[in-house]
């Protein structure tokens, strides 16, 4: 009963973090087309910092644990999950499921920098991707309520960089 108290509680939070996810990136560069390409393709330009997140960031391998949880949770509740655990849910180029799109099941690069595919295609133009990241940027996903619900504190840099 506590734990569906707790997801019901946060289920706002989702909602809002995710229009609040929707607003900051549209501002993000230049970038206009809103397409994931996922992290693979960071790598291939920023290979240490690519291999630094493979190694050593929890959220890059978010997706085990929302395989872990899924059991246990109605549909609904997986879809919040997915929102900050996986790679542009519901956007394009994004996840879509483990099966149809394995390189997205993880809290990747984008989730924090922005959908990536202008930025490769202009050959890395710095001006449309979010290079600079604030505590703010991680709030969308870090807020009040789940931090109090599973103790997930935000790491600005998540052992990426």
């Amino acid at each position: 009963m506590l734990k569906k108290a707790v997801w019901y509680k946060g289920s706002l939070g989702v909602l809002m973090a995710a229009c609040v996810m929707t607003v900051a990136m549209a501002g993000v560069g230049r970038t206009n087309s809103g397409q994931f390409v996922g992290s693979e393709s960071c790598g291939e330009c920023h290979e240490e910092e690519y291999g630094n997140f493979k190694k050593f960031a929890k959220k890059a391998h978010s997706g085990k644990s929302v395989k872990v949880m899924a059991a246990d949770l109605t549909n609904e509740e997986v879809a919040e999950c997915y929102v900050c655990h996986m790679t542009g849910y519901g956007r394009p180029g994004g996840f879509v499921s483990f099966a149809e799109t394995p390189g997205m099941a993880d809290c990747g690069c984008e989730v924090c920098h922005g959908p990536g595919y202008d930025h490769v295609e202009a050959d890395g133009d710095p001006d449309l991707i979010k290079g600079s990241l604030s505590m703010d940027d991680c709030t969308s996903c870090h807020n009040p309520e789940r931090i109090d619900a599973f103790d997930f504190k935000p790491l600005l840099y998540g052992g990426a960089h």
